[in-house]
């Protein structure tokens, strides 16, 4: 069954691993990679995402419950990685907070979306995307708010008032592609227009040209990151977020909100992907974490083929014909 399961997910993986390559070897240029990443994340993954939602069955209303189940997972395992950095390590607030993001942040686009349509399929898309239509907007909002506070905190000054925070956070999400793509979504399903024949042709393909070029983006883009010493906090960061994270995105989903066990399986392995490179974007515009956040970002994603497994054969035990 692991071996099955392995053989699964083993493409996505050798996905990252053939741009890893690319990008290291020099069989194309840094600049070539970060310029698929663009058009991966205005283009390719806008599309996919509207494509999806616009057919996603959502009679049930709002998921409240998947939200919740997701964002405990969070809650749990960024304050446990703020713990780690602040209590274990002796760092600064501002060192806390990026520990506490790398450790709860997950690579829901690139590594989320592509796993667990391979494993679940287009229905198993559904959760995911419900959890990637809140999360970006939440975690950025709450990602800057910490980050402002705890510089506050570090040099002694008095913090933003909260009003403000809000609105500078808030103009970052409205401008974000994927954010413009799920409003329009949503909006486009109130209409009860469909999309003509040709329409539908065109979204199919650039769609279907998202997953494979976002695995090949992010590996391109693991060649700046790689291990930078202080492995240790990037370990224990890692730890949190493939183990901790989804194993209480699990607990919540299965015991305290009964969830669907499709969506269970589906949140629980988004909640076990790799740490965002978000993490070490906040390391790096505020000055700290490089080290750990970037670590935590390249241990999670080497490791994730054989965690992402563990945890597919894991649901598969658990949930059996179920999840069929």
């Amino acid at each position: 069954m692991l071996a099955q399961t392995l053989s699964i997910v083993a493409p996505v993986f050798l996905l990252i691993g053939i741009g890893y390559c690319l990008a290291r070897f020099q069989v194309l240029d840094q600049a070539i990679g970060d310029a698929l990443g663009q058009f991966v994340f205005i283009v390719a993954l806008p599309v996919l995402v509207f494509r999806s939602l616009i057919h996603a069955d959502l009679s049930g209303g709002f998921p409240l419950s998947l939200w919740a189940s997701y964002f405990l997972g969070v809650g749990a395992a960024w304050i446990l990685g703020t713990l780690v950095i602040r209590k274990g390590f002796g760092r600064e607030a501002r060192a806390g907070a990026i520990g506490g993001i790398s450790a709860s942040y997950a690579n829901l686009l690139l590594v989320g979306m592509p796993v667990v349509s391979a494993v679940y399929g287009d229905k198993g898309l559904i959760p995911v995307l419900l959890i990637i239509s809140i999360h970006l907007a939440t975690m950025t909002v709450v990602m800057a708010i910490a980050m402002e506070r705890t510089a506050a905190i570090d040099s002694g000054e008095a913090s933003p008032p909260i009003g403000r925070l809000f609105l500078n956070a808030g103009r970052k999400v409205i401008a974000n592609p994927l954010i413009v793509t799920i409003t329009l979504a949503f909006a486009w399903r109130q209409t009860g227009l469909s999309i003509p024949d040709i329409g539908e042709d065109i979204l199919d393909r650039i769609a279907a040209t998202a997953l494979p070029l976002a695995l090949l983006s992010l590996g391109m883009s693991l060649v700046q990151y790689g291990l930078r010493g202080n492995v240790l906090p990037g370990f224990l960061l890692g730890t949190i977020k493939i183990f901790v994270m989804p194993a209480v995105v699990f607990l919540a989903g299965t015991f305290l909100f009964q969830l669907p066990p499709l969506w269970i399986a589906a949140a629980t392995l988004a909640a076990g992907c790799p740490t965002g490179v978000n993490a070490y974007i906040f390391a790096n515009r505020y000055g700290t974490g490089h080290a750990m956040s970037a670590n935590a970002i390249t241990m999670t994603t080497l490791s994730a083929i054989v965690t992402t497994s563990l945890w597919i054969w894991f649901l598969g035990l658990w949930f059996g014909p179920e999840l069929g």
